[in-house]
Order: structure tokens, then C-alpha cells, then sequence
């Protein structure tokens, strides 16, 4: 008699049951979409939004693009251990742009926040001699892609430090600060008059070309979205009730289900995913969504079915053994093979140390395309909220971020479900060409 593990058939039921549990049918997506609304009230309101995990902070910019932004424009991107300084020359929807990128070595990363500001306004000063404008005052925007609460326009506090980064001396303070206090150390001439992060230059980068964009959306290492909301709905607003009665607010979505309101449908590959980051207990709708941990999501499924001896038969090689050592990148180069024989499937196996039957491609193909479309239907689900709260039935989303760009499914598989959420809304998705960059300018040429 012919054991299990030479009845193909047999055994990808077995996968499917194992990876049943990453399955959310329409019914749930929505129920998804509703309690993602209700943490949106609650992080818009003042009374609930100590307690709400959806923060809902107020960005302050408040016009979007018009086609009559003109002017030459700075703007500053720091989100890693490389930033850039752009010259930004804006003539209507005419964008021109020159820049340059700098490396942070580690002892300033780990320095003090005046050692790290201090060598920003030199990379700075010398980018302005090079584009010969050294005595030129021109208005900068800055992307600083870290936490921050917004106090204003031109006033950001950062919150914690990510990325590597733990510069003294900052968390806590207004950024904006601490880089005008250093420019004057160091005799530069620039005014700050935007600060932002990736999330908002993106919607800004988009509706340069397309003005139905009143969402920004990240899908890369992290994930989050903004959109332009009423006033009358922020009731955290300070500034003033003056036309445009609106703002853009950055939502801070990942940390969507830290209190747990994501609990019944995190399996427990998320948990022992979770378990293994520095940040226990938070960003779990970004856990399960985004780049940083798509890898191991599918790793955690490969040891799970290796224990019921259904991939690998049963033996895990020590290549797989350690959290993060299955690259998300693996799980979108098995996501572009849709050869009949796997080919790339089988040379990447082969370079793990794994065994490569057609029966461990096809179940190792099941597994990243079960992680792939569970994350762009959570995406999706979340942004059927965002979408409805806008109230607009035409509109753009525009969209940056690595698993975005380069997973071969991701755009058309939010898509379809967009589709089946939100039937009575046309929604386009557009790839944003450098929000963190173009954006920061348009930012400051519409806050001018």
C-alpha cells in the first residue's frame, strides 16, 4: 500500500488544512474594515484618543497641489542610515530634480542627536555649494520617517527612535529644532517650512498629476496610510478654521490590533512571528502585513507543516532553522515563478539546503501565495475603511513601498478585493514616483 507521502493528493489537502487558517473569506474582510473604522473614531476623537492604538495625528497640510506651485525648493529625506538632499524645481506639474545621498556611519546613528544634526547641516551646506546657491535661502521640506507627533506644520516631536538609530538627546524633542540649531552652528541658510513623513509625500507626490489623490499608502519594510479628512472630524485640531477646512492625517495604522481587537484572526505563525521581535505586542496589523515579515510568516508555516512531515519530509535544514533566515524577497522570487516546472523555485530551495520535489515547490508555492494574499487583503480591508470615510466615490490611492513595487500580485490582488469592498467607489492606484522627496517639496510649496 502506497504511504502518504506518495499520494500527492492526500497531502495537499493535508497543506491546505495547515494553511487554511490564513484563508479570510469576504464576510470576515469586512468585519476587518468595520473595527478598523471604529478605531479610526476613536483616534480622531479627543476624549478616546489617549487610549485609541489608530493615533490619527493631524499633519497639518492642508491644500494639495494645484498645478500653479512654482519656485526652487530643498527637501531633506532621512528614514535610515542613508538620506538625501534634493534640489526641487517646481514649474506647474513640471518637476525637476537634482540629489544627492549621504551615509550615516553607525557612531553617529548611535552618537548624540547634536553630533547627528550637526553632520546633516554639513552634507547640507556642501549640496548647496555644489548647486552653487550657497547664499540662497530657499525653503526646505523635511521627511523625517521616524514616529513623531505632530505639534504643527513646521514642529514634529520625535517619539521613539527605529531603524538603528539611537541618537541622545532627541526623542522627546521638536525636530525641526534641532536641525535649524545645528544649520546655525554651521552657517547654513534654510527655512524649514514643512516637516512630514513618507507616508504623507507620497499622497502629495501623487496628487501632483492626479487630483482625485486624497489617500497615501506605504506597503514596504512597514506600513501606513494617510488621507485628507474634514476638520470638523479632528477634533484634535489647534490651528486655526480657516479655508481649506480640511487636513491630511497620518494614521499610524500598523499599530491597528494592539489591543487586541485583531485577535481571533492572528494565527499562530503571527504569534511566534511576533515573539521574535524586539517589539512584542506591537504593530501586529503590520505584522502581518508588510515586508519585515512576510519571511518569517512563511517560514513559520514551513516548520509547521514539517512537523506533520508535509514538506521537506519532515526534516528542516539548518539554513531555515533561525528566525528571519526566510527572506521576504525569497517569498516574492517564488511569487514571480509561474514556470510549470519551478525552475527558479528548485535553484533557490537547492540554495537553502532543501529538498526540491515537485511536491515541496508546489507546497512552498502554496505557502507564499496563502501569506501574499492574506497581507493584501488586510491591506485592502483597511483601506475599505479609509476609502468610505472619505465619502468619495471617485479617488486615487497612491501607493509606495518595496513589497508593493516589486511582489508580482500585490497591485492587482487589491484590486480585485478593492472591487468587492467597495463596489459603489472607483478607485485607481498609482505608484508614487519619490513621495519622500517630491512630496517633501510639494509640501513646502503648497505651505508657502
Amino acid at each position: 500500500m502506497a504511504s502518504d507521502r506518495e499520494q500527492p493528493g492526500n497531502n495537499r489537502e493535508c497543506v491546505d488544512t495547515v494553511l487554511d487558517v490564513l484563508h479570510l473569506n469576504m464576510e470576515t474582510l469586512k468585519d476587518i474594515q468595520g473595527r478598523l473604522h471604529d478605531n479610526m473614531v476613536r483616534g480622531l476623537s479627543k476624549a478616546s484618543n489617549p487610549s485609541a492604538v489608530v493615533k490619527m495625528f493631524p499633519t497639518y497640510v492642508r491644500r494639495l497641489p494645484n498645478g500653479s506651485e512654482q519656485g526652487d525648493f530643498f527637501a531633506l529625506d532621512l528614514g535610515g542610515s542613508n538620506f538625501r538632499v534634493l534640489l526641487v524645481r517646481l514649474s506647474g506639474d513640471n518637476v525637476e530634480m537634482k540629489s544627492k545621498v549621504y551615509k550615516i556611519a553607525t557612531e553617529i546613528m548611535t552618537g548624540t542627536g547634536e553630533q547627528l544634526f550637526d553632520y546633516i547641516a554639513e552634507c547640507l551646506a556642501e549640496f548647496k555649494r555644489e548647486q552653487g546657491l550657497e547664499d540662497k535661502d530657499l525653503p526646505l521640506g523635511f521627511t523625517f520617517s521616524f514616529p513623531c507627533r505632530q505639534n504643527g506644520l513646521t514642529s514634529a516631536s520625535l517619539v521613539t527612535w527605529t531603524k538603528g538609530f539611537s541618537a541622545s538627546g532627541v526623542v522627546g524633542e521638536d525636530v525641526a529644532v534641532l536641525l535649524s540649531e545645528a544649520c546655525q552652528r554651521k552657517k547654513v541658510n534654510l527655512k524649514i517650512v514643512a516637516v512630514a513623513n513618507d507616508t504623507t509625500g507620497t499622497l502629495m507626490a501623487c496628487a501632483i498629476t492626479d487630483k482625485n489623490c486624497y489617500v497615501g499608502l506605504i506597503i514596504g519594510t512597514g506600513t501606513n496610510a494617510c488621507y485628507m479628512e474634514s476638520l470638523d472630524e479632528v477634533e484634535l485640531w489647534n490651528g486655526d478654521r480657516d479655508e481649506p477646512k480640511q487636513t491630511i492625517v497620518n494614521m499610524e495604522w500598523g499599530a491597528f490590533g494592539d489591543d487586541g481587537a485583531l485577535d481571533d484572526i492572528r494565527t499562530d505563525f503571527d504569534k511566534a512571528v511576533d515573539g521574535v521581535t524586539l517589539n512584542k505586542g506591537k504593530q501586529l496589523y503590520e505584522k502581518m502585513i508588510s515586508g519585515m515579515y512576510l519571511g518569517e510568516i512563511s517560514r513559520q508555516a514551513i516548520l509547521a507543516l514539517a512537523a506533520k512531515k508535509l514538506i521537506f519530509n519532515g526534516v528542516v535544514p539548518p539554513e531555515l532553522q533561525k528566525p528571519w533566515s526566510f527572506e521576504s524577497k525569497y517569498l516574492t522570487d517564488i511569487e514571480k515563478d509561474n514556470s510549470t516546472d519551478g525552475g527558479a523555485i528548485k535553484e533557490l530551495l537547492t540554495q537553502l539546503n532543501c529538498p526540491s520535489t515537485p511536491h515541496d515547490i508546489a507546497t512552498i508555492r502554496a505557502i507564499c501565495s496563502a501569506v501574499s494574499t492574506r497581507a493584501a487583503k488586510l491591506v485592502t480591508a483597511g483601506l475599505a475603511a479609509v476609502i468610505k470615510k472619505t465619502g468619495k466615490r471617485t479617488l486615487t490611492v497612491g501607493v509606495d513601498g518595496s513589497l508593493y513595487k516589486f511582489h508580482p500580485r500585490f497591485h492587482s490582488l487589491m484590486e480585485t478585493f478593492t472591487r468587492e469592498l467597495v463596489p459603489e467607489a472607483r478607485v485607481k492606484y498609482m505608484l508614487s514616483e519619490d513621495g519622500s522627496g517630491k512630496g517633501a517639496a510639494m509640501i513646502a510649496a503648497v505651505s508657502g
